[in-house]
């Protein structure tokens, strides 16, 4: 998986949520977890556990003089071979320029080939060569490890809940372009073999 942006993407203001419904000791109850200090901790959590996360794939691109601007690159054009430079801008929330200075280096070293678009010519479609399949495939394994020993402590029910939390941080722009990158992967022979992560005990 790939790190998260490190700047704010702008998008629209997401909707309210519905307030809770029943007696009133059970919507206080319900409204517990929206307390300042429970936010405050929410925001504690995704810092530490991102952190922790990002640390062993952050190692190995360190050994290649890469950063996480380039783990992205890696990771979503291996979840969508084939994709246009503009589906990858609007993904990454970069410009040209800054998505051009990873993409180039990647390129050039033989980690992402570039070919032009069948019906536009002037379309870019991006795609993983063998070697960059085996980089995004070391990255993946690192952090695959962290998260199949977190799924595998807390269950499938916070696991779910977990996931649902995650959808609710997104705005509708990125909400799009994850239920394009579910419906357009195809796994590989050695994604297809990896153990599902939701597995308990």
């Amino acid at each position: 998986m790939a790190a998260m942006p490190e700047s704010p993407e702008t998008r629209p203001e997401p909707e309210a949520p519905e307030a809770p419904r029943g007696d009133g000791r059970a919507a206080g109850r319900n409204l517990l977890f929206l307390r300042e200090e429970e936010l405050r901790l929410a925001q504690d959590l995704l810092f530490f556990g991102y952190r922790d996360f990002t640390a062993g794939a952050d190692a190995i691109l360190v050994e290649l003089g890469m950063g996480r601007a380039h783990h992205r690159v890696l990771h979503f054009v291996g979840r969508r071979p084939g994709i246009t430079v503009g589906d990858l801008l609007l993904i990454l929330g970069i410009t040209k320029q800054s998505l051009g200075r990873v993409l180039t280096p990647l390129v050039e070293q033989g980690y992402v080939l570039q070919a032009p678009g069948r019906n536009d010519r002037r379309q870019r479609l991006l795609s993983l060569t063998a070697k960059g399949e085996a980089l995004e495939r070391r990255l993946f394994e690192r952090q695959r490890e962290w998260v199949m020993h977190a799924y595998r402590e807390a269950g499938p029910v916070a696991v779910e809940g977990f996931r649902r939390v995650m959808r609710g941080l997104m705005g509708p722009e990125a909400r799009a372009q994850l239920a394009r990158t579910e419906a357009q992967e195809t796994p590989s022979p050695l994604r297809a073999s990896t153990p599902p992560l939701a597995r308990t005990g």
